[in-house]
């Protein structure tokens, strides 16, 4: 499919939405010129070669029982290719348990919906299933200390491909470095204009790593592009299972990458050099999603 199909997919979308949930206390869509920008794609009047440089937001707001839910959801550029974004926020959940429903709920979209347009799937499997870890969040409440002692298992490997419009700050670049050790994942981040970082590893130290970067002061910044990996471990202890998620890395730790920095304020990278550095790193597939072109 091409970009101009997917984006068919992703305005269909959200139009059933729309008038699922026809108000703002249920749909909010954030980002009205990302929609309007989605829409003229549409219908032709971009290139069907070039994603949408925005990616469309909207909150997805549910009252189940006495608890507010909200989904908050994101297309990447490619999407349903790949998964949409979606993070649940629910007052009754722990973090622990936000981090384990948004593993599970990512295996099931990946089992069921992979290529799909999967929001409403997702909607649906929150209902059904919500309760389930507020439950589970209730009565582990008085044992929290010694559960917290033991290790939470890995079910989902991610990589995270992270478009920013520069990345210019030393302490940011400095604050890149440092979480992406702090929590274990590999990787790499392209500083100047634009700014690129890749972070993979366990899914829920991918998303701490984004919930962290994001809210610094940016002019843009995005997940362009995302993978998740189910990693079946059932049976194994936990060195096997960071077997499993070290076999699936393409990169050796963490770094900094530099491709010939030039132009005025030399804040400008050679695009050829970082699809040479992809394309060793048997990922250069991402360079169009990235830039809309094929590299060489």
């Amino acid at each position: 499919m091409s970009y101009s199909e997917w984006a068919e997919c992703q305005l269909a979308e959200i139009e059933l939405l729309t008038s699922m949930f026809p108000t703002q206390e249920e749909l909010e869509i954030t980002d009205q010129l990302a929609l309007a920008e989605l829409r003229d794609h549409v219908e032709g009047s971009d290139s069907a070669h070039c994603p949408p440089t925005s990616r469309l937001q909207f909150l997805i707001k549910q009252k189940l029982d006495t608890t507010d839910v909200i989904l908050s959801c994101a297309y990447p550029s490619d999407y349903p290719r790949v998964l949409p974004e979606i993070t649940v926020r629910c007052a009754g959940l722990s973090r622990a348990q936000q981090t384990q429903l948004h593993a599970d709920l990512n295996i099931y979209l990946l089992e069921n919906c992979q290529g799909e347009v999967c929001v409403l799937s997702a909607v649906d499997w929150v209902k059904d299933n919500l309760q389930l870890f507020i439950n589970k969040s209730l009565s582990a409440a008085p044992n929290s200390k010694k559960e917290s002692a033991s290790p939470q298992p890995l079910e989902v490997f991610s990589r995270l491909w992270i478009y920013s419009h520069h990345i210019y700050n030393k302490t940011k670049r400095k604050n890149i470095l440092e979480w992406s050790k702090e929590l274990g994942l590999s990787g790499f981040s392209m500083p100047g204009k634009p700014g690129i970082v890749c972070v993979e590893g366990p899914h829920s130290a991918c998303e701490e790593f984004w919930s962290r970067v994001k809210v610094l002061t940016w002019k843009k910044i995005m997940i362009r592009h995302r993978e998740d990996i189910p990693l079946d471990h059932q049976g194994e202890d936990s060195s096997r299972t960071v077997e499993s998620i070290d076999s699936l890395r393409k990169f050796t730790g963490f770094e900094e990458a530099m491709f010939d920095p030039h132009g005025n304020r030399g804040n400008h990278m050679d695009l050829g050099q970082l699809y040479q550095f992809l394309n060793e790193k048997g990922c250069c597939d991402v360079f169009q999603i990235y830039f809309g072109i094929e590299g060489r």
